[in-house]
């Protein structure tokens, strides 16, 4: 009988707090048939994905004062690799490292693979060009981020 009541208990407190609480459930229902009130959506005012790749903010700063001065980025420099940061990057690796996709400031593995290449000629990466970012892709990006 313990064993029943307690699920019973954790059954019925699961349901009400996923139902807003038992005591809510009838004043959601009035709230309904009022006036509606606008609602602002996540989705409105989610941020822009920030993917550094291991760099620190000192060293994506230094990254987008290059890009700024070179490749169209027109962002903050705030050391945060966001979409804008990235199409800049694609523009650069685009014009000499062997990206072939969109301009759309997602890092993916076209983007990545790209970025190691140039990595493996100038800044000792090692690895295979797999458009995987581990820790060999990180850090060799971590150094040519330091010399700029």
């Amino acid at each position: 009988m313990r064993t029943l009541t307690r699920t019973f208990v954790g059954v019925t407190t699961a349901l009400a707090i996923a139902g807003g609480g038992v005591a809510a459930a009838g004043t959601s229902f009035a709230a309904s048939e009022q006036t509606a009130k606008p609602v602002v959506s996540s989705e409105a005012v989610s941020p822009l994905a920030v993917v550094n790749l291991g760099l620190n903010a000192t060293q994506a700063k230094k990254l987008q004062r290059q890009l700024k001065a070179n490749w169209g980025y027109k962002g903050k420099i705030d050391g945060q690799l966001g979409t804008d940061s990235w199409k800049a990057m694609q523009r650069w690796l685009k014009s000499s490292w062997g990206y072939t996709g969109k301009i759309d400031g997602k890092v993916g593995s076209g983007t990545v693979k790209a970025l190691q290449r140039f990595l493996k000629k100038y800044w000792g990466y090692k690895g295979k060009i797999d458009g995987i970012a581990g820790s060999a892709t990180k850090a060799a990006f971590a150094r040519s981020c330091n010399s700029l």
